[in-house]
């Protein structure tokens, strides 16, 4: 079961606390798979909203193919994700109730199928990027000190 991650979306763990996660199959066409086992594949401004009882991706950007046709796929366009009823509904209900929205996380090849972790977020406060900022900053600063002062040679 070998899985190759092709896109993360970074910006969703900066701006957002992450919830559950669940793992869902993505609809595409022929050239879109090509593309993204290319690795041209972005999920920076990507999201997923419920319609009319399923779930679409929408904003993720998948290039079009180079050696694809005129008629080749809109990089942008919604993808219809592929889940289990129970999960759908389950998804769709906590969106609706409790103010939470659906990023996706990841996007990777698993056993040959393309594969998008959707996550359950809620958005960050400013001042809730600044603590993390700063706790960064000074993990930082720490490793710095410890390879300046040779802690750890023999």
């Amino acid at each position: 079961m070998a899985i190759k991650t092709l896109a993360t979306n970074r910006k969703a763990y900066h701006n957002y606390h992450i919830g559950d996660s669940v793992e869902a199959g993505i609809a595409l066409t022929g050239t879109e798979i090509k593309s993204i086992r290319a690795g041209r594949v972005s999920l920076a401004d990507a999201y997923v909203r419920p319609e009319s009882g399923e779930l679409w991706l929408l904003n993720a950007h998948i290039a079009r193919y180079d050696a694809g046709s005129y008629m080749s796929h809109q990089p942008t366009r919604p993808r219809k994700l592929l889940l289990h009823r129970k999960q759908i509904d389950s998804l769709t209900s906590k969106v609706r109730e409790r103010g939470f929205t659906l990023l996706p996380l990841r996007l990777y090849i698993k056993d040959s199928l393309a594969k998008v972790e959707v996550a359950l977020a809620r958005g960050k406060r400013l001042y809730d990027k600044r603590a993390a900022i700063a706790r960064h900053e000074t993990d930082r600063e720490i490793e710095r000190a410890i390879k300046r002062r040779g802690v750890g040679r023999r």
